[in-house]
């Protein structure tokens, strides 16, 4: 989440009052899952049981970063938590232990002893009772940082043991991947060997084969999906290896499907392991030196002579394709914006060259010549026909839109007409915030003398709460529309502006594609349908 600016104050502290807004923040890491007493319902309970004796702590909000690290800050969960003590509803923080919040002992240091001081928010670790509110703390002073360099420590050797003991599998031959590579599954009664799959290893094979024989890579692809053949992860889905929708794809083969077939080693029996490596939590592109390579560890589907002579085959295609000098291509403006209106796919954007003027630029339909043939209608477009075309229809809808729209300082007079009553709505509820608070503060004082029980106290007090609840929200959601309306003023600006500029120069930019449309769909017989980002929302009731 995005972190609302910080303003560092050196104002003197606020005067005390009778409560204390307090933040619980819960972390669970991936190393936390196997350990007894870390869950999120044990560090909920926790924390509970620590404010149950408590009337004056009133929780603001629970904080939860659920499977994430504590070797950075970088969790939405703890980011949200920051913005609220900024924005001043926090004062207090509280966790199980030190390692919730964090284990670099640089970064724990700094929000406990800098960044919390800092915006007047107190501290506490329940179980290592810790309190920065606590002037006689024995675990400050030299404790603090001692305790933090041993969750320090403490997440750096568990990272190192699950890092060695993977590449000493990977040296025994075992396979430590999620999922069998397509053309082999998983020992059933061993998930770190492979097994020849029946099924999908033909088609392995045969790609080898075809590309052996110099088939392109356009014409295998073509091949299997004419012959009915499931992608892998189609396949893959069919046996229950895959269940995610975002894994899954088209059911289409594709280029780089069988590229990435061609350029693995695994299906000679060896296991090439360790080409990526995690940097700052994130997976990367690894050096040669980090490769483990582990020979004859499962039954080939290929052989080391088939695989080399196809590596040999596409490095020279490689070479040979970058030895032809080409010009380069003019800016495509229209990028990731142009489709068939037929299958739905992207359209390429092709170049013909010429020895006299400039180049010609197409659009076109690459279903029939890659996925299979006669599965689209197909189309082809010349990229100054688009241009042209959807520069008049974009003008005309701009003008269609304004024309439709009140004047602008009509239009302004509205917004702010609007901006005021919600202003007013505004100011009304948090007032009745301020009753409901000055209402629990009476109860407090009701309860420490006597007059109400505690069960009394509480009840009543998470009534009124409760209030305090449903009306922040009602702010909040307030507050979102006056940001919508001063949004709207933003945009209709905008269209005036793009509207008068593609008036005047009868110019189409990238810039203005990608403000102004969302997609263009081209037909066969090269009918163009534009979608637009914006719409007529700036109409006024008098307007007809």
């Amino acid at each position: 989440m995005a972190r609302k600016s910080r303003k560092q104050t050196e104002s003197p502290m606020p005067a005390p009052s009778l409560y204390v807004y307090v933040a619980l923040y819960i972390r669970l890491s991936v190393e936390d899952n196997k350990k007894r007493g870390c869950s999120v319902e044990n560090q909920k309970l926790v924390l509970n049981d620590f404010l149950a004796d408590k009337p004056d702590f009133v929780v603001y909000d629970t904080y939860i970063d659920n499977g994430l690290t504590g070797t950075n800050f970088h969790r939405p969960g703890f980011q949200q938590m920051l913005s609220d003590i900024e924005a001043g509803h926090i004062n207090c923080v509280i966790v199980k232990d030190l390692s919730r919040l964090g284990r670099n002992s640089i970064d724990t240091g700094y929000y406990i002893e800098q960044y919390f001081y800092a915006h007047n928010v107190r501290f506490i670790a329940v179980t290592d009772q810790f309190d920065t509110a606590d002037p006689g703390n024995l675990h400050g002073g030299i404790m603090l940082p001692l305790k933090n360099m041993i969750n320090e420590a403490y997440s750096l050797d568990i990272g190192r043991k699950i890092k060695a003991q993977a590449r000493q599998a990977m040296k025994d031959g075992d396979y430590i991947g999620a999922r069998a590579p397509y053309g082999y599954r998983k020992d059933p009664d061993n998930c770190h060997k492979l097994l020849i799959d029946e099924n999908t290893a033909p088609v392995v094979k045969q790609i080898f084969e075809w590309a052996y024989e110099r088939v392109a890579l356009n014409r295998i692809v073509r091949n299997l999906n004419e012959m009915g053949i499931a992608a892998p992860s189609h396949y893959k889905k069919s046996t229950g290896e895959i269940t995610s929708p975002g894994l899954i794809g088209s059911g289409k083969w594709q280029t780089r499907t069988v590229m990435k077939i061609l350029e693995s080693e695994v299906y000679t029996g060896d296991l090439v392991q360790g080409k990526t490596k995690m940097v700052d939590h994130q997976q990367v592109k690894a050096d040669d030196d980090n490769l483990i390579i582990a020979r004859r560890t499962h039954e080939p589907i290929i052989s080391h002579e088939l695989f080399t002579a196809v590596q040999e085959y596409r490095k020279q295609v490689c070479e040979e394709s970058r030895a032809v000098p080409k010009r380069p291509y003019t800016p495509n403006i229209f990028k990731g914006k142009v489709f068939c209106a037929d299958c739905g796919r992207s359209l390429h954007r092709q170049r013909a060259e010429r020895k006299k003027g400039p180049d010609i630029y197409w659009f076109h339909c690459l279903t029939n010549s890659r996925v299979a043939k006669d599965t689209c209608k197909g189309v082809m477009m010349q990229e100054t026909e688009l241009i042209a075309t959807v520069t008049t229809i974009l003008e005309k809808e701009l003008s269609v839109a304004l024309g439709m729209s009140l004047p602008l300082f009509q239009l302004e007079a509205r917004q702010k007409q609007k901006k005021d009553g919600l202003k007013s709505q505004m100011s009304a509820k948090r007032q009745e915030i301020e009753k409901q608070r000055r209402l629990i503060r009476g109860l407090y004082e009701n309860f420490v003398q006597g007059i109400l029980t505690s069960d009394e106290y509480f009840e009543l007090k998470a009534g009124y709460e409760e209030s305090i609840t449903v009306l922040s929200g009602d702010i909040e959601a307030l507050e979102k529309d006056m940001d919508a309306l001063d949004d709207q003023l933003v945009r209709y600006r905008a269209m005036e502006k793009d509207a008068k500029s593609l008036a005047q120069d009868h110019v189409l930019t990238a810039e203005l594609i990608e403000r102004l449309i969302e997609r263009i769909e081209i037909d066969h017989e090269r009918n163009i349908r534009v979608f637009f980002r914006f719409k007529s929302e700036f109409q006024g009731e008098a307007v007809k």
